[in-house]
């Protein structure tokens, strides 16, 4: 019982943080939050969909080269104001760092997230997190969470919000 009143209100909490308005300063510095998963420990793996149906364990998209994950969703407003940054980092760094957009499924189907990505393609890998295993894992407190990996997998920066400095975050990484 207390697992499941947990996850009802991290699911809360993603809903009530991506509802609200987004600020409209500059891109902030890249830093740690303070809240998700700690800076500096190793990024956990854990079992997400592709968009097929196929099981895949995050674990394999990371220890090889700088990982940015993103945890999103269709309806988040912060995550829409973070999408051109994202674009912008992925035909910068696409073939040095590894992109990875993990579908929440708060209020969402894997269908909805399909037909968002065959009218919007967002670059790199977009996975589904059917049961809220790997959010769980990284402590995601909203979502327009962004976590960076170094190459090792070692976690070097998380950041919540529309506004954040991709490329600072990702020249942690390097």
């Amino acid at each position: 019982m207390t697992a499941l009143f947990s996850s009802f209100r991290r699911a809360a909490a993603i809903v009530a943080l991506a509802a609200a308005p987004a600020a409209a300063p500059a891109a902030a510095p890249a830093a740690a939050q303070d809240l998700g998963i700690a800076v500096g420990e190793k990024a956990p793996g854990g079992p997400l969909e592709t968009l097929t149906g196929q099981t895949v364990d995050l674990a394999s998209y990371l220890g090889k080269q700088p990982t940015v994950i993103e945890f999103w969703a269709t309806w988040c407003g912060n995550c829409k104001q973070l999408e051109p940054a994202l674009r912008a980092a992925h035909a910068k760094y696409g073939t040095t760092v590894r992109f990875v957009t993990v579908a929440v499924s708060v209020n969402q189907s894997i269908q909805r997230v399909k037909a968002w990505q065959r009218a919007n393609t967002m670059p790199g890998d977009m996975l589904y997190d059917r049961k809220g295993t790997v959010s769980g894992a990284y402590d995601v407190p909203a979502t327009s969470y962004v976590v960076v990996a170094d190459k090792t997998g070692k976690i070097v920066y998380t950041g919540v919000g529309g506004t954040q400095n991709i490329d600072a975050a990702i020249a942690k990484a390097k």
